[in-house]
């Protein structure tokens, strides 16, 4: 079935359910205008509450809280959303979304967001990239980068370039995304731009390269004591597996 078939039914049955629980008419705009959005702040904020009044609901509800919201960041931005719709609010949401992989529902936030006095703004620009890629939208994540730095060339982001050289080579363009993950290797204030490059290098069979980069990350993960190794744990943990 097709996904806007889907979505409307989703939309129709959530509207039958605002208006037989008599809940506030303003969820019907929210939930018709931003489908996406609007369905999940509905179900986390009115109908998940409502679930938890029984047994199988509440397990339901800690698995979901669990999953989507451990320490209630997006149900706060959530709510704070339904009730005033401002791009501060959407902003807020659409970080949340993004940070717990709902990206196309982040995509759309960013892109409501991107319009007006803030139709350029280099922050939502690389926030709605991020949530490209992680949609899989790799085309779309180099366009709206490259659309960024036309409109915004004194912008510095690291992050931002890293996640340029990771679409490049989800594109197939090696000699581009090897050029940027070189430049990132030089300057990137952490370990996280050398372990994407490593895993580049071993990709395309430089093994001996790639070994002598994961181990540089390593020493130098012992050498910065214990807070550096705190704040980048994931990535130290993706370089020992890469290793082993």
């Amino acid at each position: 079935m097709p996904f806007f078939i889907i979505s409307l039914l989703i939309q129709v049955a959530l509207v039958i359910h605002i208006v037989k629980t008599g809940r506030n008419t303003t969820w019907i705009w929210i939930v018709v205008m931003l489908p996406l959005a609007g369905s999940i702040a509905y179900f986390i904020l009115e109908v998940l509450p409502e679930l938890s009044n029984s047994r199988t609901g509440r397990r339901a509800g800690r698995k979901v809280r669990s999953s989507l919201n451990p320490n209630k960041d997006i149900s706060s931005a959530a709510r704070q959303y339904s009730m005033s719709d401002t791009v501060e609010n959407s902003i807020r949401l659409a970080d949340e979304c993004l940070r717990k992989g709902l990206f196309v529902e982040a995509r759309e936030l960013y892109q409501k967001c991107l319009k007006g006095l803030h139709a350029d703004d280099p922050n939502l620009m690389f926030g709605l990239a991020k949530s490209e890629f992680g949609a899989e939208n790799y085309y779309e994540t180099k366009e709206i980068l490259d659309k960024l730095i036309a409109l915004n060339p004194d912008y510095k982001n690291q992050d931002a370039h890293l996640l340029y050289a990771r679409a490049l080579e989800k594109l197939g363009d090696l000699d581009g995304a090897k050029h940027e993950y070189e430049a990132l290797h030089d300057y990137y204030s952490g370990p996280e731009a050398s372990y994407y490059y490593a895993v580049f290098l071993k990709s395309q069979n430089q093994m001996e390269q790639a070994q002598k980069i994961l181990l540089e990350i390593m020493n130098t993960a012992k050498y910065s004591g214990k807070h550096y190794s705190t704040l980048h744990k994931e990535t130290l943990k993706m370089v020992k597996s890469e290793l082993s």
